[in-house]
């Protein structure tokens, strides 16, 4: 039997006691994450499942209630059917405004109504922060890493390019606007060379996802975040009207659109319930996936970088923020008639807007009605 020497021995007691104390450090920092996590949750108020939700006053919130009256009106004079303002979860302003818009646009995306008369509407590319949600909720439960080739889950064929080439576009590439396809899914560069607003390549995610799961989006969705925030009144549509690459819409309401917000604001939490569990996932979501437009994570809008590029496909650089008169760490979600969901966190604000286009020439809706809402703030 090998005897051990007394330095040995002690450097071997040396390296156990190193590697409970890191072990203990790594339960401690997760402890705690989870107990800063659980603190932020308490600040914030969560609307009970019967759409029950507390109010709260202007003043006490921080806001000079006549010029958050302006920002109202000019939110329903640009065509808008809802507005609904939460602080720290909890309403400080909500106004609905019927038949906003005669357009035959509108009209297709409006998919009747709640209990109580608010409109529900197809709300877009908003769907598309709606999907990397579901993206990253897939991943934590170890259905997929984002890092994973499309290929894996889509049988050949799946693109309009080579077998070779749709090997090397990955479930990251798809969520960032970066793999390198055409809006026709044929080859244009190699994946993360060029960032481009490819509608018809975001839609293989919800294909992926139903193929790593085996569940319907319909089904994954409801057992992952509708039914647990609460969201009575959202669901996946089918549209008679669109092409085969965009045949699904997210129809929601402001409210039901607000919970996912209050969610995300919360670090994934609401109230004691954990939905998604993966920080880690949230903060790259919402931190500029890649340098050709910094404005865009993983399917979100990002404020406050050098520049950003819009919803084209042959969308030209801005120079500046992405909104201009909104705070910088504003993150949200868009889609086509002006359909937003804003986060202000430190504002302590959660916004979601419906209706048809509230943009006109040289006035877009994001800048003026960030600029009115702005003034209404109390120094």
């Amino acid at each position: 039997m090998r005897r051990v020497r007394p330095s040995e021995k002690n450097r071997m007691m040396n390296d156990k006691v190193k590697k409970l104390g890191n072990r203990i450090c790594f339960y401690l920092v997760a402890a705690l994450n989870i107990l800063m996590s659980s603190v932020h949750s308490q600040e914030l108020y969560f609307p009970d499942a019967n759409d029950h939700w507390e109010t709260v006053e202007a003043g006490e919130a921080g806001w000079d209630r006549e010029l958050l009256d302006e920002a109202i009106e000019l939110t329903g004079a640009r065509k808008s059917s809802g507005l609904l303002i939460l602080y720290k979860g909890r309403i400080l302003a909500e106004r609905y405004w019927p038949s906003p818009d005669t357009s035959v646009r509108y009209k297709n995306s409006l998919k009747g109504f709640d209990s109580e008369g608010r409109a529900i509407e197809d709300v877009a590319s908003v769907q598309k922060s709606i999907t990397a949600i579901l993206v990253g909720m897939a991943q934590e439960r170890g259905y997929l890493s984002i890092g994973d080739a499309v290929s894996d889950y889509l049988k050949e064929g799946w693109s309009q390019t080579t077998r070779s080439f749709e090997s090397k576009i990955t479930i990251r590439d798809l969520l960032s606007m970066t793999s390198g396809l055409s809006s026709d899914l044929d080859y244009e560069t190699g994946p993360g060379k060029k960032w481009l607003y490819n509608t018809p390549a975001y839609h293989l995610l919800m294909r992926v996802v139903s193929a790593a799961t085996n569940k319907t989006r319909e089904s994954l969705t409801h057992e992952w975040l509708t039914q647990p925030l609460g969201m009575i009144n959202s669901n996946w549509i089918e549209r008679s009207q669109s092409t085969a690459t965009n045949f699904y819409g997210f129809a929601t309401t402001a409210r039901d659109l607000a919970r996912v917000g209050l969610m995300i604001q919360a670090d994934g939490r609401w109230g004691d319930y954990t939905i998604m569990a993966d920080g880690d996932y949230i903060e790259q979501m919402l931190t500029s996936s890649q340098d050709q437009n910094p404005s865009y994570g993983y399917l979100w809008w990002l404020n406050g970088k050098d520049f950003s590029r819009g919803f084209s496909s042959e969308a030209r650089r801005k120079e500046g923020p992405l909104i201009t008169s909104a705070p910088k760490e504003l993150v949200a979600m868009q889609g086509a008639l002006d359909r937003k969901l804003f986060l202000a966190p430190n504002l302590g604000l959660i916004i979601t807007r419906l209706g048809s286009s509230g943009s006109s020439e040289g006035a877009s809706f994001n800048d003026s009605f960030w600029s009115a809402l702005m003034r209404a703030k109390l120094p």
